[in-house]
């Protein structure tokens, strides 16, 4: 009779261990759909922010764009100008060939008239007539000289202008490149810090559910109304303490992601997820 009410105390508790594993895993499935659920919504989440970061890239290059074709636009507006200016250099430099050639002929001219001052002082009378020729034809050739002197000048500035748009036109070019080399720098950034989150996703729904499940459950034991040995509590506590370790460890690794985020450098993608965490079972069966 002792030994039959003794294998029915036993099968009563294994009952009641086999009670408490239903509850954990209950416990485990319903925890499971609620992280379901919220891994859902970040990625929905993840989706919209990608979206969002997807038009902004677009608008970044579509002004890129635009500002590549207006500067092609003044570029071509530059040469134009360039050719225009090149034009009126050349006519300017006919135009003093020309009134050097006329300086010459003026100078050929005047020893002509001096070579005559001899048969002029025989004809005084028509003497004044050529001296007011000659007057009349100096101030000409004064004036001509003046107005050589002011095309050379406009010459001159003309070439400076040529030259400080071309810098101009440098430096815009120089700015493009910058703008087009901080798009790429802000992409991989972008792309990192993706990586990062989506290694931090996976910790959070993966590897940091099995120690709390396994706690909730071991807990789970410890709230039945059972008068258990104290090798049995140091038995169920000895099972709790890996769980405690191993989420320790968990929240550790999760803060050094963190810090990695903030600072763009993590290095984690989805290759490179290994969980090391160790399954503890609870035993359906006490000695």
């Amino acid at each position: 009779m002792k030994k039959e009410k003794e294998e029915y105390l036993l099968l009563k508790r294994e009952l009641e261990f086999q009670k408490v594993e239903i509850e954990t895993l209950r416990a485990e499935l319903l925890l499971s759909k609620e992280e379901n659920t919220v891994e859902n919504n970040k990625k929905k989440q993840r989706v919209d922010e990608l979206i969002v970061t997807k038009k902004e890239l677009a608008l970044q290059n579509a002004e890129k764009r635009k500002r590549a074709e207006a500067l092609i636009v003044a570029n071509d507006e530059l040469d134009f100008q360039k050719d225009e200016k090149q034009k009126r250099a050349h006519e300017l430099l006919s135009a003093n060939n020309e009134l050097a050639v006329q300086y010459h002929k003026k100078q050929k001219r005047a020893h002509e008239l001096l070579s005559t001052k001899k048969e002029l002082l025989l004809h005084k009378k028509k003497n004044k007539k050529w001296i007011d020729e000659l007057l009349i034809t100096n101030q000409e050739l004064a004036l001509k000289q003046h107005q050589k002197q002011d095309q050379d000048d406009e010459l001159v500035i003309l070439h400076k202008e040529l030259a400080l748009q071309y810098d101009e036109k440098r430096i815009l070019a120089s700015e493009l490149t910058m703008a087009y080399a901080d798009l790429i720098k802000t992409e991989e950034s972008l792309r990192k810090h993706i990586e990062g989150l989506e290694y931090m996703i996976f910790m959070i729904s993966h590897r940091v559910r099995q120690p709390i499940a396994q706690i909730l459950g071991i807990s789970n034991l410890l709230d039945e109304s059972i008068d258990y040995s104290t090798d049995e509590l140091k038995k169920i506590v000895g099972f709790l303490k890996p769980s405690a370790i191993n989420l320790d460890n968990l929240t550790k690794e999760f803060t050094d992601l963190m810090n990695k985020i903030s600072t763009q450098k993590t290095g984690y993608g989805p290759t490179q997820i290994v969980d090391p965490t160790p399954t503890q079972h609870i035993p359906k069966n006490r000695k």
